[in-house]
């Protein structure tokens, strides 16, 4: 095990860690005034236009393309749900499958609000989402995909993943498709870039607003590969304070 100390910078900007990643959406609400539900949606935006020139890559004949898409409960599933959504309105064929509530909650209302919204965006727009009930429900759409969207597990998970969330991330990583992650591979811990043994290996990671310093990780590269980060709409002073702790001394 590698006790190199990981990069604090990647292409002029500063990396972040997971508790970075929470005061930076903080501070860009209550500060510059930027609201959680824009930056998911820029999110979606985003990931949805890097994963159509993705798609374009891999089918340089094909106008359109299959996109499967697997969302999480929590906010890295609400922004493929909105990522979905715009690749749906661009003309890409695509299959959502959303982790289902838990056992104890209270149907969708047992996810967050932000993915809740998104939710209700992606059925006005005729998007198909299906809760996930087994991997046999998705074997169809996964063997038509020219593609799949890693949007199950982000920054805010921690551990080993389990129950359904643990059956998707398998299903994504038996399937042997080109993976597109969106901010991490699923089942990597942002801030070291280990895994548990449950864990996405992705062609493409699409990590939003800053890098996260686990997906730098020399052991991370292989589950990584190509790391792009997104603008999704943090204010260019939060962005510059953000470096400028990074290079204080500690």
């Amino acid at each position: 095990m590698s006790r190199e100390p990981l990069p604090l910078s990647y292409h002029g900007l500063p990396t972040a860690t997971a508790q970075d990643m929470r005061a930076l959406d903080r501070l860009a609400e209550e500060k510059y005034g930027v609201a959680s539900r824009d930056l998911m949606e820029n999110a979606g935006r985003a990931v949805a236009a890097e994963t159509m020139s993705f798609l374009r890559e891999k089918k340089p004949d094909s106008r359109s393309g299959r996109a499967a898409v697997f969302c999480g409960r929590g906010a890295n599933g609400g922004d493929g749900l909105a990522a979905a959504r715009h690749l749906k309105e661009a003309g890409i064929d695509v299959s959502v499958f959303l982790c289902p509530p838990r056992k104890d909650g209270a149907g969708a209302g047992d996810y967050p609000e932000l993915t809740r919204a998104q939710l209700e965006k992606a059925r006005a727009a005729q998007v198909p989402v299906a809760l996930w009930s087994s991997p046999d429900a998705a074997r169809d759409a996964l063997a038509s995909a020219d593609a799949v969207l890693d949007a199950v597990l982000g920054t805010g998970s921690s551990g080993k993943p389990a129950g359904p969330a643990r059956e998707m991330i398998q299903a994504v990583a038996r399937s042997a498709k080109p993976v597109v992650a969106l901010d991490l591979p699923s089942g990597l811990n942002p801030d070291t870039g280990h895994h548990t043994g449950v864990y996405v290996t992705a062609e493409l990671t699409l990590t939003l607003g800053l890098a996260k310093r686990g997906l730098l990780a020399p052991h991370a590269a292989k589950y990584v590969g190509k790391l792009k980060v997104l603008d999704i709409g943090y204010p260019r002073e939060l962005l510059a304070a953000a470096a400028t702790a990074q290079e204080a001394p500690r």
